[in-house]
């Protein structure tokens, strides 16, 4: 099998201690059943509960593990770059280390991936977020269209399947993670949904999706807009 069939899945951590070692056994055997070769890479957001201990640890013992550890805490989307730039592969795998993201649908995405999309999105039809999470979300959700619809029913979903070369090219600034279909639809991928399951959280505390985050993105809103109206394409017609 060649190397173009190889996937990573890219995991950033901050203060998850106590789901890493479930997170990686799931996720081991929901990828060892694609056959295909493949590569875990945690990213260490400076985490203070020791997961970067168990982090060392899986990647001592298992070859498919690997990380990267920073210096400060820079935030989900700088973890989420790290792992592309780190990625040794043509696919990237992106997921949440907190349990709710499933790897069991890791294999049937990558199925679909390739077919006509060089993008395949989780769809979490039921969420099982508490219900300021879910409140958050919708308000979110519905600023977000008004202002840039990317056509996607679930944007915030982490699960997600994205050519390498693409992901490493996007424009990078802060909280870019929570806009990645319509800045990869921008860059001419085509996306596919995928409905997902969703679970609650395993241990450890959410530090994502409040109000008042999901109304800070209206700023983040506000320069995706811009970036994509002066965004430039082009078809070339003939080259020699």
């Amino acid at each position: 099998m060649s190397n173009k069939d190889k996937f990573s899945v890219i995991l950033p951590v901050f203060n998850e201690r106590d789901n890493l070692n479930t997170l990686f056994a799931e996720l081991k055997r929901a990828a060892d059943a694609t056959g295909r070769p493949w590569e875990a890479v945690f990213v260490d957001d400076c985490s203070t509960d020791g997961s970067l201990e168990i982090i060392r640890s899986l990647a001592g013992a298992n070859p498919e593990a690997r990380y990267v550890a920073f210096a400060e805490n820079r935030g989900q989307s700088a973890a989420f770059c790290a792992g592309f730039d780190a990625a040794d592969s043509g696919i990237v795998v992106t997921m949440d280390a907190d349990l709710q993201n499933d790897p069991a649908d890791i294999p049937a995405m990558l199925d679909i991936f390739g077919r006509e999309c060089e993008m395949v999105i989780g769809w979490r039809a039921r969420r099982r977020d508490t219900f300021v999470k879910r409140i958050s979300s919708r308000i979110a959700n519905a600023i977000r269209d008004a202002i840039v619809d990317d056509g996607v029913h679930d944007t915030g979903c982490s699960l997600k399947v994205m050519r390498a070369d693409m992901a490493r090219a996007l424009p990078r600034f802060k909280n870019m993670h929570r806009y990645l279909p319509i800045l990869m639809k921008t860059a001419g991928a085509r996306i596919r949904e995928v409905k997902v399951n969703h679970r609650e959280r395993g241990a450890g505390v959410s530090k994502y999706g409040t109000l008042d985050r999901a109304l800070a993105g209206i700023w983040d809103l506000i320069g995706v807009k811009w970036l994509i109206s002066r965004h430039i394409g082009y078809t070339v017609k003939e080259k020699k």
